[in-house]
C-alpha cells in the first residue's frame, strides 16, 4: 500500500504544478483583457472615441459669406458671389462601378465581384461641353496614375448646377466664394486672395470684420454609407461678415478717375492723385490715383499701381503751402489785401542763394502777390511773421502729423522741429519748400479755411453694421481745432484765393456758374538728391462755392512732361472734375441749389454762359446743360465724348437755347460747329 502511494505522489505533484500554470496563464490573460478594456474605455477613451468617430463621422466647414462694401448711397463696391469648383479622383473614375438598366450592380460570374469600367472619356465629354473646356486636356488629366484633378474652378452656380445634380463616382464639388468689384477706388478698397482673405487696402485693414465666422456641420454615416446630420452634435451656423459703408460716391469716384487718366495721358505724366472732400464734415467723397489696376484681374496688380498716393506720398507742396503764409500774415501781421509789398523785381539774394519769381514784379498789392504766386513776397512775409509763430500756424493746419483718415500707410509728412531749423528754413517754407506734405494734408488745410477756420478730421469709413443690421461702428464729423478765426478764413478765401481763380494763375480752374477759390502749385522735386534736373509736381487745390463752401478738391500730377505749370496741368483737371460732379450728382445739385446764390441767379436769369463741353461724356454734358436750363441736340453715341459744340464756351445765350454737339469716342480738341 505504501508503494502505491509513493508511485502516485509524483503524478499528483505534476498535476498540481500544471494546474497552477494554467490558472496563472488564464489569470494573466484575464488581467490583460481587463487592462485592455481599462485602456480603451477609461484611460484612452478619448483617443479611441476619435478613431471611431472618424469611421462614421465627418466634420464639414461651412464658409461664412464675406461682408459687402458699399458707397455712400448703398451701391455695391465689393461683394462675394458663390461659385463652385469641381474635382476628380482619376483612380476611382477609371474603376467606376457598372450598373444595368434597372440600376442593379453587374457582377462577374467567375469572381463574384462587381464589374467596373473606365469612365474618363464620358466625364471629359460632359465637363468640356458644360464648362467650355478643352476635352482632350481634361482627358489627359484624368489619365494620370494618381492625385486629384481640377475639372473646373470657381464656376457660377447657374452654370454648375446641371453638373451638381448628377452623381459621378470619383467626382465631387466644393462651394467657393468669388469676390466681385465695381472696379473703382482700387487703391482704397484693395482686394482678396484666393482664400478670400484681404490682401490690400480696406479688404486687408478690415479683414476681421468682413470675413465673418465660419460654421461647422457634423455628419454621421450609416452602415449602408448614407450620410446624415449627427443628431446629438452641436451644429454651428456660419455668420456673415459685417457690411462696410464708405463715404465715397461711386459716380464721382469714376469721374475723378477718368479725369486723372486723361491728364496723365495728355501730359505724359508719371502719376496723379485727387481727393474730393465735404468741407463741413470731413467726409471723403472721392479718392483716386493713377496708374490703377483692375480689381477683378489680380494679374494687373503691381506695388506701384496699388499705392494710395493721396495718403502715402509726401512731397514739397510749393505754392499751395502759401495758405499758411497768408493766414499768418492776416492774423499776426494784420496784412490787408490792398497793402503794397515789394517783390524785388523778380530776384532776391539771400544767404548766398537766390529766390526768384517767374515774372519781375516790383511794387504790387498783397492780393496780387498771392494771385501771381510771388515766392519773394511769400518768403519776406514768412520772415516777418517769425519762426515760432510760422511753425505754430503750420502745425495748427495739420502739417507734420497724420490726418487720422483711417487708412493704413498714411504718411505724417514732415515739418522740422524748431531746433533743427536753419536760416533758410523759414523763407523757403514761406513758399512751400523744406516741408513735406501729403495731398490729403493740403486738402484738409484748405477745407479748414472753407469751413470758417475749423479743421475737420477726414474720414472714409462711414459705418460698419453686422449681419442683423446692428451698427458696430459709425463715424461722425469730428472737429480737430479752430485754426484761424472765421473772419480771417472768410477774408483769405474771398480776397486772395477767389482772386487767384478769377484773375490770377488759376483761371483755368473756373467752373461755369459757380464761384471757386483755390491755389496753384508748381513745385520742383529733387531727382537723385539734386534740383539740377528737377522733376515737377503740378497741383491745384480749391473749394466752391466761395460764399458758402461745400466741397474741396485737390489734384496732383507728378512729373508731367509736355507741360508743367499747374495752371496748364492741374487746374483744368479741377475744373473738369467739379463741372462733371455738379452735372452728375443730384445730391450736389440739391446742396448747391440750396446754398449757392449762383443758383438763384440762374433761376432768374434771362441768359447764361455756355459751359465748356468738349471732353465731357455725352450724358454728363446733357446733365450740365439741363442744370443751366439749356437743351442739347447731339449726333453720335450718347456714351461717347463731346468732340465739338455749336456755341463756344463763355458765350451768353438765352435760356432754353439748343446747343448742338458732336459725340465721338476718345478725346478731342475744342471745335465749333
Amino acid at each position: 500500500m505504501s508503494e502505491e502511494q509513493n508511485t502516485r505522489r509524483p503524478d499528483d505533484h505534476e498535476f498540481g504544478w500544471r494546474l497552477g500554470v494554467v490558472v496563472l496563464v488564464y489569470s494573466a490573460f484575464i488581467a490583460a483583457i481587463i487592462g485592455m478594456l481599462l485602456s480603451i474605455q477609461v484611460i484612452n477613451v478619448g483617443k479611441y472615441r476619435q478613431k471611431a468617430a472618424r469611421q462614421y463621422e465627418r466634420v464639414v466647414t461651412e464658409k461664412a459669406q464675406r461682408g459687402v462694401i458699399l458707397d455712400r448711397r448703398s451701391r455695391m463696391l465689393a461683394e462675394s458671389i458663390e461659385s463652385v469648383s469641381f474635382y476628380a479622383n482619376p483612380a476611382i473614375i477609371r474603376k467606376s462601378p457598372l450598373f444595368d438598366q434597372k440600376g442593379k450592380a453587374v457582377v462577374d460570374r467567375k469572381s463574384g465581384k462587381q464589374k467596373t469600367f473606365d469612365n474618363s472619356a464620358k466625364i471629359a465629354t460632359i465637363f468640356s461641353r458644360q464648362l467650355g473646356i478643352n476635352r482632350l486636356e481634361i482627358l489627359a488629366a484624368l489619365r494620370k496614375p494618381k492625385g486629384v484633378v481640377v475639372l473646373g474652378r470657381k464656376i457660377p452656380v447657374a452654370k454648375a448646377l446641371p453638373l451638381m445634380q448628377e452623381k459621378y463616382p470619383g467626382v465631387w464639388s466644393d462651394k467657393d466664394q468669388q469676390r466681385y468689384y465695381l472696379n473703382v477706388a482700387a487703391q482704397v478698397i484693395g482686394f482678396t486672395d484666393s482664400k478670400n482673405e484681404g490682401s490690400s487696402g480696406l479688404e486687408l485693414q478690415l479683414n476681421k470684420a468682413l470675413k465673418g465666422r465660419d460654421g461647422t456641420r457634423i455628419f454621421q454615416r450609416s452602415a449602408t454609407g448614407v450620410r446624415y446630420p449627427a443628431p446629438d452634435a452641436k451644429q454651428l451656423d456660419p455668420v456673415k461678415g459685417n457690411t462696410v459703408q464708405l463715404t465715397l460716391d461711386a459716380d464721382i469716384q469714376s469721374i475723378v478717375e477718368d479725369e486723372l487718366t486723361k491728364a496723365v495721358e495728355r501730359f505724359n505724366a508719371d502719376a496723379a492723385a485727387s481727393i474730393v472732400m465735404d468741407v463741413r464734415t470731413g467726409e471723403i467723397i472721392a479718392m483716386a490715383n493713377n496708374p490703377v489696376f483692375d480689381l477683378n484681374q489680380r494679374g494687373t496688380w503691381t506695388p506701384e499701381r496699388s499705392r494710395n498716393r493721396a495718403v502715402t506720398d509726401s512731397y514739397e507742396p510749393g505754392s499751395t503751402f502759401k495758405l499758411v503764409m497768408a493766414a499768418a500774415a492776416t492774423e499776426v501781421l494784420k496784412r490787408k489785401a490792398t497793402d503794397i509789398v515789394f517783390a524785388n523785381n523778380g530776384n532776391m539774394p539771400i544767404y548766398n542763394l537766390n529766390i526768384r519769381d517767374h515774372e519781375p514784379y516790383g511794387n504790387i498789392t498783397f492780393r496780387q502777390a498771392i494771385m501771381y504766386s510771388s515766392n519773394i513776397v511769400a518768403a519776406k512775409t514768412a520772415m516777418a511773421v517769425g519762426s515760432a509763430k510760422f511753425n505754430a500756424y503750420a502745425r495748427n493746419f495739420g502739417f507734420g502729423v497724420k490726418t487720422g483718415v483711417g487708412l493704413t500707410g498714411e504718411s505724417p509728412g514732415r515739418v522740422r522741429t524748431l531746433s533743427r531749423w536753419d536760416r533758410t528754413t523759414l523763407p523757403w517754407m514761406g513758399y512751400g519748400y523744406q516741408v513735406m506734405a501729403t495731398p490729403l494734408q493740403i486738402l484738409q488745410a484748405y477745407a479748414a479755411v472753407a469751413n470758417n477756420g475749423t479743421l475737420m478730421k477726414p474720414f472714409i469709413i462711414k459705418k460698419v453694421t453686422d449681419a442683423e443690421g446692428n451698427v458696430v461702428r459709425e463715424s461722425v464729423p469730428e472737429k480737430v481745432r479752430q485754426v484761424i478765426s472765421p473772419e480771417a478764413a472768410r477774408y483769405i478765401g474771398r480776397e486772395y484765393f477767389k482772386a487767384v481763380v478769377d484773375s490770377g494763375t488759376a483761371k483755368s480752374a473756373s467752373v461755369p456758374g459757380i464761384s471757386v477759390a483755390g491755389k496753384t502749385g508748381t513745385a520742383r522735386r529733387a531727382a537723385g538728391g539734386s534740383y539740377a534736373n528737377p522733376v515737377y509736381v503740378s497741383s491745384f487745390v480749391g473749394y466752391f462755392p466761395v460764399e458758402t463752401p461745400l466741397y474741396a478738391i485737390i489734384v496732383v500730377v507728378e512729373n508731367p512732361r509736355t507741360a508743367y505749370y499747374a495752371a496748364t496741368v492741374a487746374a483744368p483737371v479741377f475744373s473738369g472734375i467739379a463741372s462733371r460732379m455738379i452735372a452728375c450728382s443730384e445730391e450736389m445739385q440739391k446742396n448747391l441749389a440750396f446754398r449757392s446764390p449762383q443758383q438763384t441767379m440762374l433761376e432768374t436769369a434771362k441768359a447764361v454762359a455756355v459751359p465748356e463741353l468738349v471732353g465731357l461724356r455725352g450724358r454728363d454734358a446733357r446733365r450740365m446743360l439741363q442744370w443751366l436750363k439749356l437743351e442739347m441736340e447731339y449726333s453720335g453715341d450718347l456714351d461717347g465724348v463731346v468732340a465739338a459744340q455749336s456755341v463756344l464756351p463763355g458765350k451768353m445765350v438765352e435760356l432754353s437755347r439748343v446747343i448742338r454737339v458732336k459725340l465721338s469716342e476718345g478725346n478731342s480738341n475744342r471745335k465749333s460747329l
